[in-house]
């Protein structure tokens, strides 16, 4: 009788979306889209965003859109990003369980300043629940007032 070494368990794998060929949610529900430039990756992403968040991102980029004619879009990371040509990343768009979180990168140079902290210097945060109400002028001139900004680099 020989002994033979325990069996290896089996190596873990990437999570496949949905049979229906949706994107996987990841936690907080999260789509799982890959990286890309320009408007369509942006736009499965939306279309992947569960429930009622899907339609606050069909409203978001719309507003986006609005207020920057033009804006850069891309994905990176399972997150939508908005820029300008040649000043880099503006703000980006992430899924959560229970809301919806805009990042402005340099958020804490806008008036007024949006509510949620980080612990990335000048990063500020919009996080957008379910039953809120969305203060568009104010969404707008945000993202107007951080497109004039220097962005990001990523």
């Amino acid at each position: 009788m020989t002994d033979k070494p325990p069996a290896k368990p089996a190596k873990a794998t990437k999570a496949a979306g949905p049979s229906d060929g949706r994107p996987a949610l990841l936690s907080g529900g999260n789509p799982q889209i890959p990286k890309g430039e320009g408007d369509a990756p942006v736009q499965a992403y939306i279309a992947a965003m569960p429930g009622w968040k899907s339609g606050l991102g069909r409203r978001l980029d719309a507003l986006i859109e609005r207020a920057v004619p033009g804006v850069r879009k891309a994905v990176k990371w399972n997150s939508p990003l908005y820029g300008v040509e040649g000043q880099g990343w503006f703000l980006s768009i992430h899924c959560f369980t229970k809301y919806v979180k805009v990042a402005f990168f340099q958020g804490a140079s806008l008036q007024p300043v949006p509510p949620g902290a980080s612990k990335m210097q000048g990063t500020r945060y919009l996080d957008i629940r379910e039953d809120d109400t969305l203060d568009e002028a104010l969404f707008m001139d945000w993202v107007k007032q951080a497109s004039a900004l220097p962005g990001e680099r990523m």
